[in-house]
């Protein structure tokens, strides 16, 4: 199985180390950079030579939001499979997040597993939304 590039951004430093361990432990996944910031994420993005297979975004970040992220990877020319990991994935928050492109929206609190197995679906040749949980 091809490994499942992948950026993530997440501001909580102890979060995005055990999340990299856990997706790097259990499905194929080579996590190439990280961001704790709304402006950072969105220039390693926009850069012509990021490619990835995967964003994996937290709504509050240390600067900005993941929603910013979100509006940002819209107007990008290449579709890139995008997730929330969030601990506020309230109805609304999940419509929002949807509504400007998220494949999935997944709960820190209790949807790892299925972050888990959405990523190995990916891996497996699976893509966006055909990988539902």
């Amino acid at each position: 199985m091809p490994q499942l590039k992948t950026y993530i951004v997440e501001d909580n430093p102890v979060i995005r180390e055990s999340l990299i361990a856990a997706l790097e432990e259990l499905v194929p996944v080579e996590v190439v950079g990280t961001a704790e910031d709304e402006l950072t994420a969105v220039q390693w993005l926009m850069l012509p030579g990021s490619h990835v297979d995967l964003v994996i975004v937290d709504i509050f970040l240390k600067r900005g939001s993941g929603l910013g992220v979100l509006r940002a990877m819209a107007g990008l020319p290449k579709r890139h499979n995008v997730v929330v990991l969030s601990n506020y994935a309230t109805q609304d928050i999940r419509r929002k997040c949807l509504e400007l492109g998220a494949d999935q929206v997944f709960d820190k609190s209790n949807e790892i597993d299925a972050l888990i197995a959405y990523c190995g679906r990916l891996a497996a040749g699976e893509t966006g939304h055909g990988a539902l949980v």
